[in-house]
């Protein structure tokens, strides 16, 4: 067995590698409907280059798919975007962003196993595309945070009309983010983790 004039299998590379002092690992899903910016914050704050199966989108999706608002998009998500965080030495994220596109949402289930919970990224221009994802998380049972993506074209709204639009209860984290920013998504996943956080300490006191 030949790779590169070695005999030997190659390794992870050093980036890919983890964190020797990392103690903890937990599953996070990023969902949301097509053209959200999955990919985009997946890659922004991941620290090792992300997985990513993207494919050039063709004429047959025409009609098929939703592009409102993302007419410029090229490609998209086929199986899931694979990335990796510390948040701290002892704590690893791996982030597995979701198809967006219906027809492709039956990899879901698969990419919801295990998972402790998630992020629902939202384009106020397409608000509707965020019920059946929502709807999909609660029958699993995975909690959540709302991410609202800022487009430039995207109408603004009180988190209170965002939080009644959408039919969320009163506990649940809405966040205004900008997906491509690494800084801005990190404070989305840190948001996630103090949801979490909080749900445990209220269900170890109940």
């Amino acid at each position: 067995m030949d790779f590169n004039g070695s005999d030997t299998i190659p390794g992870p590379r050093t980036e890919d590698q983890l964190p020797h002092t990392a103690q903890a690992a937990a599953k996070i899903v990023i969902v949301g409907g097509f053209g959200v910016g999955k990919t985009t914050m997946v890659g922004s704050v991941s620290e090792i280059t992300p997985l990513t199966t993207e494919e050039t989108m063709t004429q047959a999706g025409i009609g098929v798919d939703d592009n409102f608002g993302s007419a410029s998009k090229t490609a998209t998500t086929v199986a899931m975007d694979f990335g990796r965080i510390s948040i701290t030495d002892q704590l690893v994220l791996y982030l597995f962003g979701t198809p967006g596109q219906q027809r492709f949402w039956f990899l879901w289930n698969g990419l919801f196993e295990g998972a402790l919970g998630a992020v629902v990224l939202v384009d106020t221009r397409r608000l509707e595309v965020s019920f059946d994802v929502m709807g999909r998380l609660e029958e699993r049972g995975v909690p959540f945070v709302v991410a609202i993506n800022s487009f430039p074209d995207a109408p603004h709204y009180a988190v209170e009309e965002l939080r009644t639009a959408l039919d969320l209860t009163p506990d649940i984290p809405i966040i205004e983010c900008d997906a491509r920013r690494r800084a801005s998504s990190r404070d989305v996943l840190m948001t996630l983790m103090r949801f979490l956080h909080s749900l445990a300490m209220t269900g170890s006191r109940t």
